[in-house]
């Protein structure tokens, strides 16, 4: 007998990268930032326990859509701050999308759309990028909501923003924009949201920020969208630390920038030394690193494992495989092209 609606028994969940409880390991497999926050982000959380968590937090994080309004150059009106950008994307999906209804996303992209389509009960679509790494112009044909990682998981690759507004344009249904890795990439989506109803955009503080540990992140869209989204949230979807935290770090600009910086150039050079090596590298646009090879890639991720150096490793449906590296602190890739170099 069982206790649960008939499409949870038969999913399959979501299964995160590994998060070893133990220390030891270098971990490039959740593209985590591999530098601490901002100072100001500690000083906030300390100001923000002082007699205050009694309370319940402000259940519309005004200050958190204030500070990001101010960074994207949008009305804090046009925002909705989650409990991480997944948060967002339960939301949306929830919002949207009625049983048996159909959701789309490109394939390959983040697995967790799978999951949410199948928590939902609704049909589930994925269509593969073209040779140019676009999608056809009906790729949303018959949905109530479409996904689309730009840059993109686990690839780094990108949608042009001409592309990505042409096809909500013609979308039958919200386009959502999920841009996790977007402050690594030399382009994002967000100012094309005043001219498009349908366009939305998803992101988070995990990565660019630092803040993976605390799970903030938000939607950015129109105001009718965002107040409609208002109803589907939980009461308080985020907690007062994280809201003190999430707004200090994206008032300290200047660190942001500085710590932005030395990724894109640790990721320049772990690309050219995996070149080197005899790998296929995709160009990046996030903070990861995605290679594949002729020869079988699995071998190599455990044999990383064993050396207590984690990545990420996919085999898709159609047999084909791909590691992705995060990119972590100079020494971190350093050790793991080490490593590297003995196995290949």
């Amino acid at each position: 007998m069982s206790y649960f609606r008939s499409n949870i028994d038969s999913m399959t969940g979501y299964v995160p990268g590994e998060q070893p409880q133990s220390g030891g390991f270098i971990k490039l497999n959740t593209n985590e930032n591999p530098y601490p926050p901002s100072p100001r982000v500690l000083e906030a959380i300390h100001k923000a326990t002082t007699d205050r968590l009694r309370l319940y937090p402000d259940p519309i994080a005004q200050k958190f859509r204030e500070a990001a309004g101010k960074v994207l150059g949008v009305s804090p009106d046009c925002i909705l701050a989650c409990n991480g950008s997944d948060d967002a994307l339960t939301i949306l999906t929830r919002a949207c999308v009625g049983e048996g209804e159909l959701m789309v996303a490109p394939d390959p992209s983040y697995g967790l759309y799978r999951v949410l389509a199948d928590i939902q009960g609704c049909q589930y679509r994925s269509v593969r990028f073209d040779d140019n790494g676009r999608l056809p112009i009906d790729f949303t044909s018959g949905a109530k909501l479409a996904y689309i990682t730009n840059p993109n998981a686990p690839t780094g690759t990108m949608v042009p923003p001409v592309h990505l507004l042409e096809l909500a344009e013609n979308a039958p249904c919200l386009v959502v924009v999920d841009e996790a890795y977007a402050d690594f990439a030399p382009n994002d989506a967000v100012p094309l949201i005043k001219n498009c109803e349908r366009l939305v955009v998803t992101r988070t503080l995990s990565k660019s920020y630092s803040l993976a540990g605390l799970r903030v992140g938000f939607i950015v869209a129109q105001k009718q969208i965002i107040d409609t989204l208002m109803k589907v949230k939980d009461s308080y979807n985020c907690d007062m630390i994280s809201i003190a935290a999430a707004t200090a770090a994206l008032e300290d600009q200047e660190y942001f920038e500085q710590a932005r910086k030395k990724v894109l150039i640790t990721r320049r050079r772990l690309e050219i030394s995996l070149a080197e090596l005899g790998f296929i590298v995709t160009p990046s646009h996030a903070n990861f690193v995605w290679i594949q090879r002729a020869t079988p890639l699995e071998p190599i991720y455990q044999a990383l494992k064993k050396d207590r150096i984690l990545i990420r490793y996919f085999r898709f449906r159609d047999n084909t495989e791909g590691l992705r590296i995060s990119v972590g602190t100079d020494d971190e890739i350093n050790h793991f092209l080490d490593a590297m170099r003995l196995l290949v």
